[in-house]
């Protein structure tokens, strides 16, 4: 049975916000990703997960158990990140995490210490002055003191520098190792990337794709772009290979006699023996990305968004 499970959740605050008919399942062990934009409704399908707010149609289960009803059984079982972090301003670090030890009825700090080691944390300070990634890093060490069996993680590095999102990174394949039952929500391609297993894409409130990330990692289908030494190659070029369809040529620049072709593993020797039969200035293969497929349910072009356009390089 799936450790989480997310069945035909519904939620509508009008006006197109909120889920609709989401579901997906984590299984025991999974590093599950929840990837799409802000504002997507990530956070209100935790929400639910979480037992925070009550669905109007559907249900969210945690280890068998409805969310909402059994709200805090699930919480001794679960570590939350959200992705807002409010703080009690008058108390020091310190005294944050001892109040947190003592409602969680922790006697013993060993990972507690371990937690604050790693993500380097000076608890000492005020809440009131902290900085927003110190804050961060003490949501994370309280988040996971009591070294829960399921982390359901909010956006867990937003305000955290590039140096500690790496080693968030690497402390997630490590709970990953020891067994641990992981939602990772994010809208970082390369977060996502990096630790999940499966990866399911919102957008508007509606779950439009899931895909097992090694599917998109070892892909059948292979892009190469070509630019060829001269004018007159690269319109050969066209005339015996585009016209005739002999392979797929997905785009091409005239003004830079340059072509980019797809072709699927089983082609890939008649695509060479084709391909040298022309001078080429160079040959690239452009690597298939979570941030494209995650693009073509946007209609977007990465480029347009401050990524990386990747079929320019």
């Amino acid at each position: 049975m799936p450790v989480m499970e997310i069945k035909n959740l519904t939620k509508d605050y009008g006006h197109g916000r909120g889920v609709f008919d989401v579901s997906f399942d984590v299984e025991k062990g999974e590093v599950f990703g929840f990837l799409g934009p802000n504002g997507a409704g990530k956070t209100t399908t935790i929400r639910h997960i979480m037992g925070f707010s009550r669905p109007q149609q559907g249900y969210t289960y945690v280890n068998q158990r409805d969310s909402w009803s059994n709200y805090y059984i699930n919480q001794k079982e679960l570590g939350y990140l959200p992705g807002e972090i409010a703080l009690p301003e008058s108390l020091t670090g310190t005294q944050f995490i001892k109040m947190m030890a003592e409602l969680r009825c922790i006697t013993d700090s060993t990972h507690t210490d371990y937690l604050i080691g790693k993500f380097k944390l000076d608890p000492s300070g005020g809440l009131k002055r902290m900085s927003l990634g110190m804050k961060r890093k003490l949501a994370i060490v309280t988040a996971f003191m009591h070294d829960p069996d399921i982390l359901v993680l909010d956006e867990p590095t937003s305000g955290l520098d590039p140096v500690m999102q790496e080693v968030f990174i690497d402390f997630i394949r490590e709970e990953k190792a020891r067994g641990k039952t992981i939602l990772l929500s994010s809208h970082i391609f390369s977060e996502v990337d990096a630790t999940c297993d499966r990866i399911a894409i919102i957008k508007d409130g509606k779950i439009v794709s899931t895909v097992v990330a090694d599917d998109l990692r070892h892909s059948e289908s292979k892009t190469f772009k070509l630019e060829f030494l001269t004018k007159d190659e690269f319109e050969r070029f066209r005339q015996e290979v585009e016209y005739p369809g002999k392979l797929e040529v997905v785009s091409v620049k005239r003004h830079r006699n340059q072509a980019k072709i797809q072709v699927n593993d089983q082609d890939i020797n008649h695509y060479f023996g084709t391909i040298s039969e022309y001078q080429l200035k160079f040959m690239s293969e452009i690597k298939f990305t979570l941030e494209d497929y995650f693009m073509a349910f946007y209609d977007r072009n990465p480029q347009q968004e401050g990524g990386q356009n990747y079929a320019a390089h």
